[in-house]
């Protein structure tokens, strides 16, 4: 299954250690730079938080303290320092490894099969990227966490919205690491990304022995009228291939992959795209 032939482009919808890793890694995002500290001054400048003092007490205690300041894309906003009704259309896999259960995320990622599971119960908020505000409002968040700073305007009237653009937190450590400051699970995320290292570890060392440390790969989307393709901070696979397995796109395109993150692939290109190992997802 792994065996590479000279000139052999492989489609390969599904490759075990691969989806080991697919399985394992909680963001669909990944570019090259690491962050793994557990201080929130030393996260990405739209994505660091700072408590500001109580409403009720005036003091900036852990204990007492019922808000926080959050420093946004959209400018300073206020959170709760523990939230319990999270309306999530994004990051939804480091919710879930912190076992923060949103009440509310978009109907696509409910039906996500790695995620199905935990959402169980989860209510519908609508189109994913095209949030329904009627269905957000009836739910009475106390936080809403998206991508999309389109719907920052929308949401923001019904809570405090926390606008984190995709491909800002580079890859699972710095996800996992800023969503664990933010919601105060510092130690849970600590403890589940060593487990993480590990695994990928061992899944590496799998795939290294299989596979030809030079061979090529290509991570594509089939969407019927026209093809894509993808680099390591969008979404895919990009990150547990190119990031975890290090492996490499095709030299003729890998600098634009890398840059631009994504390609729209006509026929007579792809070849040129193609590199000896192709993962493939498809929307038909």
């Amino acid at each position: 299954m792994f065996s590479r032939q000279p000139h052999d482009k492989r489609r390969l919808s599904v490759m075990v250690s691969l989806l080991l890793l697919l399985t394992i890694i909680v963001s669909a995002c990944g570019a090259t730079n690491s962050n793994s500290s557990e201080n929130s001054s030393t996260l990405p400048p739209s994505a660091s938080a700072s408590v500001a003092p109580s409403e009720e007490t005036g003091q900036a205690s852990p204990d007492t303290a019922k808000f926080k300041t959050v420093s946004t894309v959209n400018g300073d906003i206020e959170i709760p320092v523990h939230p319990k009704r999270i309306v999530a259309e994004e990051y939804l896999g480091s919710l879930i490894v912190l076992n923060v259960i949103p009440i509310g995320a978009p109907g696509l990622t409910l039906q996500n099969y790695y995620y199905k599971e935990a959402l169980t119960g989860v209510a519908d908020t609508g189109v994913y990227g095209k949030p329904s505000a009627e269905s957000i409002l009836a739910l009475n968040p106390d936080l809403i966490i998206t991508a999309n700073g389109d719907s920052y305007e929308l949401l923001s009237k019904i809570a405090p919205t926390l606008v984190i653009p995709y491909g800002n937190l580079k890859n699972a450590h710095e996800e996992l690491t800023y969503f664990g400051s933010l919601l105060g699970k510092e130690e849970e995320a600590k403890t589940w990304l060593v487990e993480f290292d590990s695994r990928i570890a061992a899944a590496k060392a799998k795939v290294d022995a299989a596979i030809p440390a030079d061979a090529s790969f290509s991570i594509m989307e089939d969407g019927g009228k026209t093809t894509w393709a993808y680099g390591d901070n969008f979404g895919r696979g990009g990150q547990p291939i190119y990031q975890a397995l290090g492996r490499k796109p095709p030299s003729g395109v890998a600098e634009e992959i890398m840059t631009k993150q994504w390609a729209e692939i006509s026929p007579e290109l792809l070849d040129k795209y193609s590199g000896d190992y192709i993962v493939i997802t498809s929307n038909n």
